[in-house]
């Protein structure tokens, strides 16, 4: 319990930079026994995901009930850039890759990590990371997300960019309950009147003068938003908007494009609903930021899946505190009988822990 308590303290006060040292300050042990029980201490990290999962479920799930407001799944993935190591390096870090990185426009070295988040009515939980470590596909790794998920008390929607609108991804959330909404590559192919177009060839017929054509506003800024409804290549009937700012109108670069495959809704209702999805870029910045997520020093798969769910804790609790204190502490009573040894834990006390948490 000290430990924990020791990480904890130092990660709200003081934030963490990828070291143990970091946790002197509050701890009484020396920093390597610190560094033992994060690494190779015998605590369940499997079963401390499984409850902080459920906490998430639990407590979304409950606010879209009492609130009627949709429940949104956000999916979207970010790089955590090391340095490759030589080719005769002894223990290089293990499940690192080259990935292209939309941000730096090139290929970067290290762990890329698929964070989904759930978010309603205000509140945004973070529900998982994911390592892609190339044993599964990317898509693949979402569809599972989408398979464990209940189905939501009300009308919900996942989002995401333009990596995930795949119709795959979009028929396992559609069987839960979540239409999509997303931005759409420009090379996807749509058949106005009938006739083959990828979006970036039939996006320099549109005129602002035609009748699916509208101005519509976002915050402070204005776009000319062309609507179409019809069938996609793997999917049979969506919204797809194609979108130029009002200034840049038929500019290449300025093109953008999105779906829906909730076609009841508005064109300015789908725009909207899209913005939800910016808590996930500002989960990553908070992430690296405050919590290291891209400077930890461990070479271990194992230790830095432990490393990423210890980052998900503290901010999950934060959350958490700032809108139910209750719920938080109950939530801290589990994970500390979590993170004893296997042989003083109780099975009995972690289904009572869920349970309490069930009755907030």
């Amino acid at each position: 319990m000290k430990h924990i308590m020791a990480i904890l303290i130092s990660v709200f006060s003081l934030g963490y930079h990828g070291k143990t040292i970091d946790f002197e300050k509050y701890s009484p042990c020396h920093r390597t026994t610190v560094a033992h029980f994060l690494n190779k201490g015998k605590w369940d990290d499997a079963k401390l995901e499984n409850i902080l999962k459920s906490t998430v479920i639990q407590f979304i799930y409950k606010e879209a009930q009492r609130s009627g407001k949709p429940v949104f799944c956000i999916v979207d993935d970010t790089i955590s850039s090391k340095t490759k190591p030589s080719s005769r390096a002894l223990h290089p870090i293990e499940d690192a890759y080259f990935h292209q990185s939309h941000l730096k426009g090139k290929q970067d070295y290290g762990h890329q990590a698929v964070a989904v988040m759930l978010s309603c009515n205000g509140i945004v939980l973070n529900y998982a990371i994911v390592m892609y470590d190339k044993s599964k596909s990317k898509v693949k790794i979402v569809q599972e997300i989408a398979d464990e998920l209940p189905v939501p008390p009300v009308v919900s929607y996942f989002l995401c960019d333009s990596w995930y609108t795949c119709g795959g991804i979009m028929d396992a959330f559609i069987k839960k309950g979540f239409y999509t909404i997303g931005a759409l590559k420009t090379n996807r192919v749509l058949y106005p009147c009938g006739i083959k177009q990828k979006v970036g060839e039939f996006a320099l017929h549109i005129r602002k003068t035609d009748a699916a054509v509208s101005l519509v506003t976002v915050g402070s800024r204005s776009y000319y938003i062309y609507r179409y409804e019809g069938n996609l290549n793997g999917i049979e009937n969506a919204v797809v908007l194609i979108s130029y700012p009002k200034d840049a109108f038929h500019v290449p670069k300025a093109l953008r494009a999105f779906i829906s495959t909730d076609v009841s809704l508005s064109t300015r209702e789908i725009l909207d609903i899209y913005v939800e999805r910016w808590p996930v870029e500002v989960f990553f910045r908070q992430a690296k930021d405050r919590l290291a997520f891209d400077r930890y020093q461990v070479r271990s798969s194992q230790r830095i899946r432990r490393y990423w769910l210890r980052c998900r804790w503290p901010i999950c609790l934060h959350v958490l505190d700032a809108v139910k204190p209750c719920l938080s502490k109950t939530a801290m009573h589990i994970f500390i009988a979590i993170s004893r040894k296997s042989g003083s834990i109780s099975s009995t006390s972690v289904e009572q822990g869920t349970l309490a948490l069930s009755r907030l």
